[in-house]
């Protein structure tokens, strides 16, 4: 006997779906079933976010460092770092990596000297929201695409340091001198400098960030934070495409689909509901099991006296 030599088989939405309402032992009748679905496998994937680290959302990235400047911003969808270091003349034969302690916030908050500059050795991790929200301050002044200050007509409403949105454009400003944004640099988040009228609206903008002490001492390829971030899983999507996630993820998301359209459905047997649950948690403990490292680990120990 030969087989076929096959290995792709997928769930598009559509058939996650339907496989999850007959599950639940019911069809998959209207355009509202398949709305309610979407949006209640979108929660699910948050919820497997809130659960532990998925291994294939791991990514990693670099951020080059300008001396001088303290906070600097990762992409929205971020959720947490999981490991981070200094890689000092980056892209040489000569490049070194070198730990940064990740800190707390009251820890960093209670730092005299937040704008010292040197080689950073600590990093604070700002699990910000990522929104923009419009505050009550306008710009008085017009700025070129190479400005540093600011001048806005009530600093009262920004925080001390930070990121605010000028039109497009992603701006860090390290101080607030009155009502002028000092120390600013242009250009943050993957945005390109451009100029901007007078009267033109200040929006906050709560990146998911990091502030690390001591501010960098030297420029360019000197210093590069070098991270592995974990990421949100990618949305549900609209109807044909397949799911942010590895093969053997999908019996799990089948059942927890399943399970959530159960809760929602009053005719559903509250007995059927729970043995639906005790399903999703038996498949998702079979996957999570299996999505792990699998590398030997070796505890040493650490005495310290005083």
């Amino acid at each position: 006997m030969t087989t076929n030599g096959a290995t792709a088989f997928n769930l598009d939405l559509n058939d996650l779906v339907e496989e999850a309402f007959e599950r639940a032992g019911l069809e998959l009748r209207t355009g509202y079933d398949m709305r309610t679905a979407r949006r209640s496998l979108n929660l699910l994937t948050i919820e497997w976010a809130n659960r532990g680290i998925n291994l294939w959302t791991i990514e990693q990235g670099q951020i080059p460092m300008v001396t001088g400047q303290a906070s600097y911003p990762f992409p929205i969808d971020t959720i947490d770092l999981l490991d981070q270091v200094i890689r000092q003349n980056n892209g040489t034969t000569n490049q070194i990596d070198i730990n940064i302690s990740r800190i707390s916030e009251s820890t960093y908050l209670t730092l005299p000297n937040k704008l010292a500059q040197g080689r950073p050795i600590q990093v604070w991790i700002n699990r910000q929201t990522g929104q923009t929200n419009p505050t009550t301050a306008l710009l008085t002044a017009n700025v070129s695409s190479s400005d540093t200050t600011i001048n806005v007509s009530n600093s009262t409403v920004l925080a001390s340091n930070g990121f605010v949105n000028l039109g497009t454009e992603t701006i860090y400003y390290a101080n607030v001198n009155g009502n002028q944004l000092i120390n600013c640099a242009r250009a943050q988040n993957g945005t390109t400098a451009t100029s901007h009228l007078a009267a033109t609206v200040v929006y906050t903008s709560n990146l998911p960030s990091i502030n690390v002490w001591p501010t960098p001492n030297a420029p360019g390829n000197q210093y590069t934070f070098v991270y592995y971030r974990l990421r949100r899983l990618q949305d549900a999507g609209t109807g044909v495409t397949e799911q942010d996630i590895p093969f053997r993820f999908l019996p799990c998301m089948v059942a927890g689909l399943a399970y959530y359209i159960a809760m929602k459905k009053p005719e559903v047997d509250p007995n059927r509901v729970m043995s639906l649950k005790a399903d999703y948690e038996q498949q998702f403990q079979l996957a999570a099991e299996e999505d792990r490292e699998k590398a030997s680990i070796r505890f040493v120990p650490r005495e310290m006296f005083y």
